[in-house]
């Protein structure tokens, strides 16, 4: 017996693949998503009553081209449409061949990424194409109203359609920065689902895991590429901490204050080999380093086994080649656990960052250390107005109303995270 929601969940897993097929086939995203939620429907009503099918994948793929074929013929008018069904019909075995759905997948990817695109509109339809989201789970992650989102994937739709996107793998010495892009996106879903821009909660967990997937898949479609290892082994090394970052009622909860026993050493140990592999290529990028950074905060077994000089070293080729005024706030970081708080402080503040509110945490933290309390609580409140995550602002406020009694140490950053999270 199949139940609904096992059916639901399969189509969630080859939806993407389904629809990267069907978009080479039907030359149209629109018609590629109504033709597999056609052929759900169908599995709906089958596979209670007849089970699955030996091959789920490539049932979907060819019962969504039959219900394309049927939905055409039904609407065809005039000779293009009718050459388009017969064509269609003489298109029997390819749709659904490994190395056919592999390479569609890498087409629909970087079709998502395209850069007529806006990067909201990037990510809204990679989570929406690649990962089966449904509009109204991409609206409530990102947080905005469901009609927006809906208009949003509307739109990109349309500019990839009147635009003439061409669905291809970029060559030559368009492929590395398009790939950039890619990674950009990944990375974006997986930063909002890690530490959420917005709203209640600290972390969106949906979308952590729909980031690692992506990741996963980018890395299995293309191999060779160092930086998509690079951001995959970055991903893992910071979801192995999930479980240990916040407190059971939500609060946040430091790197350097985390139960490291509820790390998850499975994904620690996948994402340190990945960092391996990339070692070994010697073609050092900014995911690879930041994956070799995080992998050193998983080797300590305790926050003062940190090797801060090898964290300070990596953080300083990082800027080399992405000399960003965030990755020297987190360079600062690290040189005040290596020099000392002053240090850290003079480095932070020629930084111009003055909207960012990690940027006078860090500062809070450092004049905190250093007994500059008043300072400290300042900055602490400018840090607190400039996040809109209720985590993240009850964490600043505590922070703020400790200097009255105590004031603790450090915090231990991230790579990706100054704050220590």
């Amino acid at each position: 017996m199949v139940h609904i929601s096992e059916i639901g969940q399969i189509f969630r897993e080859e939806y993407g693949r389904s629809v990267a097929v069907l978009v080479r086939v039907l030359g149209s995203i629109d018609a590629a998503e109504d033709a597999v939620q056609d052929a759900f429907t169908e599995a709906v009503a089958r596979w209670p009553d007849t089970g699955l099918p030996p091959s789920p994948a490539g049932w979907i793929i060819t019962t969504a081209r039959n219900r394309a074929i049927d939905r055409l013929r039904r609407e065809a008018s005039g000779r293009e449409k009718l050459a388009r069904v017969a064509l269609l019909q003489g298109d029997e075995t390819e749709a659904i061949e490994v190395d056919t759905v592999e390479d569609n997948q890498l087409r629909l990817i970087f079709t998502c990424c395209h850069p007529a695109l806006n990067r909201a509109a990037q990510v809204a339809l990679t989570l929406k194409l690649l990962s089966g989201l449904t509009t109204a789970e991409i609206a409530h992650a990102f947080l905005v109203p469901e009609p927006t989102m809906a208009q949003r994937l509307v739109r990109a739709k349309g500019k990839i359609r009147d635009a003439h996107v061409p669905y291809r793998v970029p060559t030559g010495a368009e492929l590395p920065e398009r790939l950039k892009s890619v990674l950009a996106v990944v990375y974006l879903v997986f930063n909002e689902g890690y530490a959420a821009s917005s709203g209640a909660g600290l972390v969106r967990e949906n979308l952590c895991r729909e980031a690692v997937r992506l990741g996963r898949l980018i890395v299995d479609l293309m191999p060779d590429e160092p930086e998509a290892k690079g951001l995959l082994a970055l991903m893992l090394l910071l979801d192995s901490r999930r479980a240990a970052r916040t407190t059971p009622d939500g609060g946040l909860v430091l790197l350097a204050d985390q139960d490291r026993g509820r790390w998850d050493t499975r994904l620690i140990a996948e994402g340190q080999l990945l960092v391996r592999q990339c070692l070994k290529r010697n073609q050092p990028g900014p995911y690879q380093l930041q994956a070799a950074i995080n992998a050193v905060h998983s080797d300590a077994a305790r926050p003062e086994d940190t090797d801060w000089r090898q964290i300070l070293a990596l953080y300083g080729q990082l800027l080399a080649l992405e000399p960003t005024p965030v990755v020297a706030l987190n360079r600062a970081v690290a040189l005040a656990e290596v020099e000392g708080p002053a240090a850290g402080l003079a480095a932070v503040d020629v930084l111009e960052l003055g909207n960012y509110y990690l940027f006078h945490a860090v500062r809070a933290d450092l004049l905190r250390h250093l007994g500059r309390d008043d300072e400290a609580v300042a900055a602490y409140r400018a840090a607190q107005a400039r996040t809109a995550n209720e985590a993240e602002r009850d964490f600043l406020d505590a922070r703020a109303r400790a200097l009255t009694t105590t004031a603790p140490g450090l915090a231990a950053p991230t790579s990706d995270d100054p704050h220590g999270r």
